[in-house]
């Protein structure tokens, strides 16, 4: 039974990455690009501008966008492993029925995984300069993603709780929905501002809203590839329970 969650999640993930590494190909990594040069013309990097135009000649669009794909399809993999792994031991808690159920799943995991570790610690922009050291991020990121999890939690239990006494599951979502409102709005006005860069604000904010977006469309195509296929499988192995029943005289 784990073997057969475990395939369908490789597969909901591999679709999700193709998805996602095209979007690196063909969006982010122009984008990334374009800042840089951007950056070098604030007057940042210049030690090492003539070593990064030699790295950026000797590594052709083609295969940059080939590792790009790579690296989204590999990473699509992984989450679709581990979303598949939650999934087996998590449905039976999880609110809702069929899909719905990916939907939760994914939507918390979304919350643990970035949404609650980026509010203090915003995805990178080239050029930024960051207050903490790489371990110090490491440990502090981790922290936050234990955080996201309690509040994906308690945004569950919530739900139930409150949709179990008022007999309204739209009641249940409001309770649900307080938690992560109360994070998000919260969270980044208690911590300090551990990054700058001298980019233009609203480029490093499209930037930023860009990874988010793509992250979050990266859960959703898991989660709709996951939920078809699981519902795939059961029609099938119903209709295989339905022919082995024997005919009654």
């Amino acid at each position: 039974m784990l073997v057969d969650y475990l395939q369908r999640g490789v597969l909901a993930g591999t679709i999700g990455g193709v998805c996602y590494g095209g979007y690196l190909a063909a969006v982010a990594n122009p984008l990334v690009e374009y800042m840089e040069e951007l950056d070098h013309e604030a007057g940042h990097g210049h030690e090492h501008a003539h070593d990064a135009t030699e790295s950026a000649h000797a590594v052709s669009e083609t295969t940059t966008a080939v590792v790009s794909v790579g690296s989204g399809v590999l990473w699509g993999i992984l989450l679709g492993g581990l979303f598949a792994l939650a999934f087996y031991f998590l449905e039976p808690a999880l609110p809702g029925r069929g899909r719905v159920k990916a939907v939760v799943l994914a939507g918390a995991g979304f919350l643990t995984v970035s949404v609650t570790p980026w509010l203090v610690l915003p995805p990178a922009t080239p050029g930024a300069e960051q207050a903490l050291g790489p371990d110090a991020r490491i440990v502090l990121y981790a922290c936050l993603m234990v955080l996201g999890a309690i509040v994906a939690t308690g945004s569950i239990l919530g739900y139930r709780l409150t949709t179990a006494r008022t007999g309204d599951w739209r009641v249940g979502v409001v309770a649900g929905v307080v938690p992560v409102v109360v994070t998000v709005a919260v969270l980044p006005l208690v911590t300090p501002t551990i990054t700058t860069t001298p980019l233009p604000a609203a480029l490093v904010t499209a930037f930023q809203g860009l990874t988010v977006l793509s992250q979050a469309a990266l859960w959703a195509i898991v989660a709709a590839s996951f939920a078809w296929l699981h519902d795939r499988a059961r029609m099938v192995d119903d209709a295989a329970s339905t022919k082995k029943e024997p005919i009654a005289a």
